[in-house]
């Protein structure tokens, strides 16, 4: 992808203290004269401070300690990005190249999605397992086949379950200590996909696009924790990572690890640019449905998790939602969670 890596290499010019203070946020408003402008950064760090608390299971006062592990961790993390070795960066799957062709063609028909997803039969193991769940069953009725499937759902549903089905088993938990982290990661990304989604469809942009980058932070979240504990081991030292070393990587470096990720799967230049607009909005520029779609989708994972979030009159603030509109996408992903 060209402009991806000298991308990446410039997030790196800057280090120590310099680096620390640009540190990148997960949630940004779009920037301009309004007076509101600071107001909304300081409502969506808290919102930000309130995800880490949940997903790294902390309260708030763990998540602020510095220790001296927290530099030698983040250098060996910080390097391993710059030089690409990251070990537990995800590969691409196999079919995922002609899927993403199909996925972005809309004159493909049922059949040749079908013939794509048998053709690797665990991606077909895990579409019947997701097209079943609660997420994206839409009755009481069992998914049986692929074919079934593509029926039920419509071109449109099959393609944002293809890339829930491409990207579950890389978040799936590996053993009992990141159990916890791994499922809610996965909850909060299904939430921030399908907010994403929704708002896309409003927007008359593209759905499953926008579900899948929707997908990449959790993913890159998952991927960061294991790198850091990769690192962590090799030092020796058999303890977990302080929440504090975490939170300091997840808060870090997520965009770098998500663009990482794009480019790893050779996604489409139109991915890079999703996640690029929602990481650095330009001054004034509309509001993207993946920024607003991870906004809502913290705010509903955090409020049914019954943690601190965000009132609902805020929302309104941060999002180019008119009440309708966001009442939809809210309901939508109230529906989602509580099944």
């Amino acid at each position: 992808m060209p402009g991806i890596f000298s991308w990446i290499s410039g997030f790196f010019a800057a280090t120590g203290p310099e680096l620390q203070a640009q540190e990148p946020r997960l949630f940004n408003p779009v920037s301009g004269d309004s007076p509101t402008t600071e107001q909304n950064a300081a409502l969506v760090q808290n919102l930000e401070g309130h995800l880490f608390c949940w997903l790294l299971d902390s309260p708030p006062a763990a998540l602020k300690t510095c220790t001296h592990k927290i530099s030698p961790v983040l250098e060996q993390l910080e390097q391993r990005l710059h030089d690409q070795t990251i070990e537990e960066l995800p590969r691409r799957p196999l079919t995922l190249p002609m899927l993403m062709q199909v996925l972005s063609d809309e004159s493909s028909d049922r059949h040749e999605v079908t013939d794509i997803i048998l053709s690797d039969p665990s991606l077909t193991d895990q579409l019947l397992q997701i097209a079943n769940s609660p997420y994206f069953k839409p009755g009481d009725q069992i998914i049986e086949s692929v074919d079934h499937a593509v029926f039920v759902l419509g071109l449109d549903g099959i393609r944002s379950v293809i890339s829930a089905a491409i990207m579950r088993p890389m978040m799936a938990a590996r053993n009992s200590r990141e159990a916890l982290f791994a499922q809610r990661v996965w909850r909060w990304g299904l939430a921030c996909a399908r907010a994403a989604e929704m708002i896309a469809r409003i927007q008359g942009q593209d759905t499953s696009a926008h579900f899948m980058v929707g997908l990449l932070p959790a993913l890159s979240y998952i991927t960061l924790r294991r790198e850091v504990h990769r690192i962590h081991l090799a030092s020796g030292d058999r303890q977990e990572p302080a929440p504090a070393v975490m939170r300091q990587a997840l808060a870090r470096y997520h965009w770098t690890t998500t663009q990482l990720l794009a480019n790893e799967w050779n996604l489409p230049p139109k991915y890079h640019a999703y996640l690029l607009a929602a990481e650095r909005p330009a001054p004034d520029q509309e509001h993207t449905p993946l920024n607003d779609g991870m906004i809502i989708g913290t705010r509903e994972a955090l409020r049914h998790a019954h943690q601190r979030n965000m009132a609902e009159e805020k929302l309104l603030y941060l999002v180019r939602l008119d009440e309708n509109q966001l009442a939809r996408v809210r309901k939508a992903l109230l529906r989602m969670l509580e099944d």
